[in-house]
């Protein structure tokens, strides 16, 4: 069975989907690794690793005509031409969009695996690679913060003077923003989080964080982990408890998202104004129209003297790393959808589908129909 790995084709995506180390492992399992060639560049993956590892280094329709073709990003129309009929597709397909991806992989006969629905449970942690993303993301979002703040982080005392401290507030506790508390931590900053959900208060804490306390009237504990949306009466109210809290902060990074829904609106345009000049707002959410309505997706732009960083894809600039765990988790993944065939076809083949809970769930296209989202009763 033949696994592909062509280059990603998304603006400014630096990832890619396997790593040498991974080929590794792939060949240990009975699969045949092609890569496009030059599809690691970005992430400074050189072909001839590759090919050490066991891969063999082709053009981009011999990658895209494997068995399984794993990916990164959705492919573009042209690569949806080039898969073949009744080939596996595993990928971060968007199912939140506009499901135009799903119809033309589904007329394709592809049977695709959107790596944003594998179930928040313990035994698919190790294949969730929307959670090992957004932990990068968030880290990486507090490096360019403390890029883009004209201050120090940590108290610097020196025989000059002293500095104080930087106060960043992360609003949203999920994957990446615990993960942006634990960065601002280990710089030196003091740290603040808010976040809907009040049973994430001791994860917040046990960073060296303090938990803001806002009453708003409700929570907004969801399934999956995930946060639910406030009624339009609580939104205002957090509106208003965050518009005088935010002016305390240097450094604001907003990470709340809710799945398949436009981004809660977190940061006003009062809160801006009172801000001091000089402050940073990193939103992560910015994909999405942004928790501050002010932020330009994928610009840095200034309003009211505030730096507003509006980067839609922090995992691509720590594109090694990223590619490394994503990696991991697409075959973890692919471990799970395949078992060694006996006889004279040894090597893996293809389980059922539908008969893993993880692979039923992720399971966006196949035989030409598209399941997501699932048709109701």
């Amino acid at each position: 069975m033949k696994v592909g790995i062509p280059k990603e084709t998304v603006s400014g995506e630096g990832r890619v989907a396997t790593t040498p180390d991974i080929v590794k492992r792939l060949c240990a399992k009975g699969f045949e690794v092609c890569v496009e060639r030059g599809a690691g560049r970005k992430a400074a993956y050189a072909n001839a690793a590759y090919t050490e590892a066991g891969a063999t280094m082709v053009d981009a329709a011999t990658a895209l005509a494997a068995d399984i073709v794993l990916m990164v990003r959705a492919p573009d129309a042209k690569q949806v031409a080039a898969l073949s009929e009744g080939s596996v597709l595993l990928a971060l397909l968007d199912p939140w969009g506009d499901g135009k991806i799903f119809k033309a992989l589904a007329k394709q006969g592809v049977s695709a695996f959107a790596l944003e629905l594998i179930p928040r449970i313990s035994r698919a942690q190790s294949m969730d690679a929307l959670s090992s993303q957004s932990n990068i993301a968030g880290y990486r979002a507090v490096i360019e913060a403390s890029a883009r703040y004209g201050r120090f982080f940590p108290m610097m005392m020196t025989s000059a003077g002293a500095a104080r401290p930087a106060k960043v507030i992360v609003l949203g506790a999920g994957v990446a923003g615990l993960q942006a508390i634990a960065t601002a931590r280990r710089l030196g900053a003091e740290v603040e989080s808010f976040d809907v959900r009040p049973e994430v208060k001791e994860q917040i804490e046990s960073l060296g964080a303090k938990f803001i306390e806002l009453d708003i009237g409700e929570t907004a504990s969801g399934e999956g982990g995930y946060a639910k949306e406030l009624s339009e009466d609580a939104k205002e109210r957090q509106q208003q408890a965050l518009t005088e809290y935010l002016g305390t902060a240097n450094v604001v990074v907003s990470t709340a998202l809710i799945p398949g829904r436009p981004a809660p609106v977190l940061i006003t345009e009062e809160a801006l104004k009172g801000m001091a000049e000089g402050s940073v707002v990193v939103d992560m959410a910015a994909a999405n129209g942004g928790n501050c309505p002010a932020t330009r997706a994928d610009r840095v732009s200034t309003k009211h003297g505030v730096t507003l960083v509006g980067y839609t894809n922090f995992p691509s600039m720590v594109a090694g790393d990223a590619s490394s765990f994503y990696g991991r988790n697409l075959f973890n993944l692919l471990s799970l959808m395949v078992e060694e065939a006996e006889g004279e076809e040894a090597g893996p083949k293809l389980k059922d589908f539908s008969e893993d809970e993880v692979t039923a769930a992720s399971l966006v296209t196949h035989q030409g129909e598209v399941l997501y989202p699932p048709k109701k009763a």
